[in-house]
Parts: C-alpha cells; sequence; structure tokens
C-alpha cells in the first residue's frame, strides 16, 4: 500500500553569515543578502520521507517551500535525492511573516495539494529556532502532531497508525499516532541522503516560474512541454486562497527587532601543568566560586 507524503522544506540565511546588511529597515531578515542554504533538519525530514518511499512501492513524495523564486533550489535538491515533486509558494504580500502567518500560508498551500497520509518536517529552521510552524500547522490543520521525532520505527497504512521515536529531554520515548498526522524531526535523526547523480542530470534544469528570465521561458519552453517535470508547480497567494489579513506582515503579531552575529570569547585563560598542586588549586577555586559543590 502506498502513501502520500508532503516534506516541508525551507531555504535559510547561513547563519554563519550574519553581516550589517542581515536585517532590513523594517525589522525582517534580509534574505536576499545572505547564503542560502537547505534547513538542516528538513533535510533529516527528508530521509525520513525517502524511507518510508522505499518500504512502501508507489509512495510519492511532495516537497513544499515558501520564499523567495530562489527558494525553488530547495526543490531541486529534494529532487536530486528522491522527492518526486515539489510546490514554491512566492508573492510579495507573503513577505516578512513570522511563524504564524508561514504556517497559515502553508496549511492553506496543503489543502490545495490535497491528499496525504503524513506531513513531515524539520523541528525547526536555523533562522529562527522557534519549532513552531510544525504544530501550528498541524493545529490549522485539525491533525494530530508528533514533535522531536528521531526514527519512524513503524507505519501500517491499512491501521493507519504510526510508531515514532522521539528524542526529548530525559530519554527517549516511543508514541504511537493515527494517520494522517504532522511529524517534526530532530537534527539527530538519520541524515539526508546524497545527491543521486542520474536524478540531478534528469532534474538539474528544473525551474520555477519566477526565476526564469523571459529569455529562459523563451528557450525552456519547447523543453518543458516534452518534460513537464521540469516546471517546478509555484503558486501565489491567490492560488492558494489565501485571506490577505492572515499573510506576511499583515498576519504577523511578532517582529524581529535585530539579528546579530555573537561570538563568545574567553576573558582570560590559563595553562595548568596537570600537577597535583595546580589541580588542587583549581578545585577550591571552584569551590570558592560555587561553580562545583
Amino acid at each position: 500500500m502506498s502513501l502520500k507524503i508532503v516534506v516541508l522544506a525551507k531555504q535559510v540565511p547561513d547563519t554563519r553569515n550574519v553581516g550589517p546588511d542581515a536585517m532590513t529597515p523594517e525589522g525582517t531578515v534580509n534574505r536576499a543578502a545572505l547564503p542560502a542554504v537547505f534547513n538542516p533538519e528538513d533535510l533529516n525530514a527528508l530521509e525520513q520521507a525517502l524511507r518510508l518511499k522505499e518500504q512502501f512501492p508507489g509512495s510519492t513524495i511532495s516537497v513544499l517551500t515558501m520564499g523567495l523564486p530562489k527558494s525553488a533550489e530547495v526543490i531541486r535538491e529534494a529532487l536530486y535525492r528522491g522527492a518526486d515533486q515539489g510546490y514554491v509558494v512566492t508573492d510579495r504580500p507573503l513577505g516578512g511573516a513570522d511563524t504564524l502567518a508561514t504556517s497559515y500560508t502553508l496549511s492553506q498551500a496543503i489543502k490545495k495539494i490535497g491528499e496525504y497520509d503524513i506531513i513531515l518536517g524539520g523541528r525547526q529552521a536555523i533562522d529562527g529556532d522557534t519549532a513552531q510552524v510544525g504544530p501550528q500547522i498541524a493545529e490549522k490543520l485539525g491533525l494530530t502532531q508528533v514533535t522531536y521525532a528521531e526514527e519512524i520505527i513503524s507505519l501500517d497504512p491499512e491501521k493507519k497508525k504510526i510508531v515514532v521515536k522521539r528524542h526529548i529531554d530525559g530519554g527517549v520515548e516511543t508514541v504511537e499516532a493515527p494517520l494522517p498526522l504532522v511529524v517534526t524531526v530532530n537534527g539527530s535523526a538519520a541524515p539526508c541522503r546524497p545527491r543521486n547523480a542520474k536524478r540531478v542530470m534528469k532534474y538539474k534544469n528544473a525551474t520555477a516560474a519566477a526565476e526564469r528570465t523571459p529569455e529562459q521561458a523563451e528557450a525552456l519552453a519547447p523543453v518543458i512541454a516534452k518534460k513537464p517535470y521540469l516546471d517546478i508547480t509555484q503558486w501565489g497567494a491567490a492560488d492558494i486562497d489565501a485571506d490577505p489579513a492572515q499573510i506576511g506582515k499583515a498576519g504577523s503579531p511578532t517582529n524581529v527587532k535585530s539579528v546579530q552575529n555573537i561570538v563568545f570569547k574567553a576573558k582570560e585563560s590559563r595553562t595548568m601543568s596537570g600537577s597535583d598542586e595546580e589541580i588542587d588549586t583549581l578545585i577550591q577555586e571552584l569551590l570558592n566560586e560555587k561553580i562545583i559543590g
């Protein structure tokens, strides 16, 4: 029995390279000025989806992302690894969205995709670290959710049940839940497999409409007519019947004031020889400062 799987993926700014141009005057992240990467934990979620696809022949993986037109790059990366199709939600009114507006937009897109048995996404994105979008999508769609997942132990499509191992503070928890549901995956889960060379050759020219210049669109038109899988589906706010009051800045009750790259530096350091006397002195200092006790 096959599954219909949706994977949520996000193209995020590389937080290792946050500079003075990281913020716009409006207080939003200047994504166009920062190097972009596939959100790491979304790759962990993609790997879980690919394993389910292998376990249940005939299953399909649809990858959904929201962002600038260039975010279609994460769709290509997912196609290279084994996903079947992708959807890019991009529109100017969607800009500046916080987690509430983002989860609303993605839930509307998932409704338009239609059928699904399981929705997988990373626990959180490295540009926000909120871990809110997955649970909010589950709430908006009225679905069960399993968070902090580390491994899908088993799935029974006929009984519509899944067993998931969660990595939580203080240990590991194994839970059973009904399908359909939303699962958010930890970075401690299995890493995503590398690109497949044959799939790279097949999908390297896959693009969304907003990525193409008029010249590129004209040149690619006959190619896409023969190979429709090279046309990544693109939706705007109107395509997913989004309420203008619930998207972008208008639908975002929170606002980022600033982004900083903070590097912790030791104020002082000490080189020790490892003698008993120096170790006794260090232990006494730590006791006096109540660092240990």
